[in-house]
């Protein structure tokens, strides 16, 4: 079932603030619009293709995992082809980067052979694998994922720095004309301007004109969900440990729409990708063995808040049936400790015009291969 307004409003007597966070952070962003972006040409629109075969044995099936995929595109473009639903999409002359998630190693991360389909499909639009420049943040999750040894040769890679220092207020690697400020820091850095500003990494300002964003389905200890919204805001920029620096000082609801209706972020990102062959339900970012499940699904959007939504009530349907309560329902424990998740910034998100949120307006088409 959908979330409610209701259920979101038990659990959620900061959202009046955090809107308000939300739609008052400062942007500061030199960048052109674009035809394309958030959220796309395709608003409310979200194809799911299953198949149980797509992973045998907890491998995936690369076979399957293509005609799911090609399924998905040309349902959610309306193209009768493979070529033509990513033509609509890019053309010659593009840089395309792509964003993957590698928080969840080595159980639930983005996968090489959703990857290889995503690049074949760059191919049959004309773009060649020097145009291709595939990113994460931190080049130590980067690497340890392993996405550099299953790339084909000239795909490049990118990273805005090389690994996590907490606090995150180095912006080697980002770019000082983009950035959103909100009135939000991390404990002790109240004086300290940089503190309450978080810049775009170079890699979506400079090196790239269009970005897929490749994402996981997680739920989060203090985002409730890390789908499409949550890889683009905590991953595009510096200075996110503030959004959630303690188990109770937890600003993600404020945090992930500020950054993603950032222009340079939301007019650069055309297509989302969730990957949901894998999931975690419990306990995320990271993937405990014991809360993964096989979802068999793959999700095609170019709406981000409308396949969130989707993606949430698909890990509240797995919650509810491992015995579980929903996501803004649910209490600490040893292994999601936050004082209250929030899932919530997918509507906060639709209220900025990043999406569809209203369940009835979102067009949901699910299909079944195998």
């Amino acid at each position: 079932m959908p979330c409610t307004r209701r259920q979101l409003l038990k659990t959620a007597a900061a959202a009046p603030f955090l809107r308000e966070l939300a739609f008052g952070a400062q942007t500061v962003s030199k960048a052109p619009p674009g035809k394309l972006g958030i959220p796309g040409l395709f608003p409310g629109k979200v194809i799911g293709v299953e198949d149980q075969r797509s992973i045998v044995s907890g491998k995936y099936n690369a076979e399957v995992i293509g005609a799911m995929m090609r399924r998905g595109m040309n349902e959610l473009t309306g193209a009768d082809d493979w070529a033509p639903s990513w033509k609509l999409f890019f053309q010659k002359g593009d840089v395309v980067g792509i964003k993957v998630n590698p928080v969840g190693q080595p159980h639930v991360i983005s996968a090489p052979e959703v990857m290889h389909v995503i690049l074949n499909g760059l191919a049959a639009a004309g773009i060649p694998n020097k145009d291709i420049i595939v990113y994460d943040r931190y080049q130590d999750q980067f690497l340890g994922g392993g996405f550099d040894k299953w790339l084909p040769e000239g795909v490049r890679t990118a990273y805005a720095a090389k690994h996590n220092d907490g606090i995150q207020l180095d912006i080697t690697g980002y770019d000082r004309d983009h950035y959103v400020e909100l009135p939000l820091t991390n404990p002790g850095y109240a004086n300290d301007e940089r503190a309450r500003k978080s810049f775009a990494a170079n890699f979506i300002t400079r090196q790239v004109n269009k970005v897929i964003n490749l994402c996981v389905l997680k739920d989060h200890q203090s985002a409730g969900i890390t789908l499409a919204l949550k890889n683009l805001s905590h991953g595009m920029v510096n200075n996110v440990s503030r959004s959630h620096s303690t188990i109770s000082q937890n600003a993600c609801n404020a945090f992930i729409p500020a950054i993603v209706q950032m222009p340079v972020i939301r007019d650069k990102v055309v297509l989302n990708i969730l990957d949901g062959v894998k999931g975690v339900y419990h306990g995320g970012p990271g993937a405990r063995p014991e809360f993964v499940w096989e979802h068999h699904t793959m999700y095609f959007a170019t709406d981000p808040v409308a396949i969130d939504h989707v993606g949430w009530t698909k890990i509240d349907e797995k919650r509810l049936a491992v015995g579980k309560k929903k996501l803004v329902e649910d209490t600490p424990d040893q292994f999601s400790t936050y004082i209250h998740r929030q899932p919530e910034h997918v509507e906060i998100a639709g209220a900025l015009g990043l999406g569809v949120w209203e369940w009835n307006k979102i067009q949901y088409k699910q299909i079944k291969l195998g």
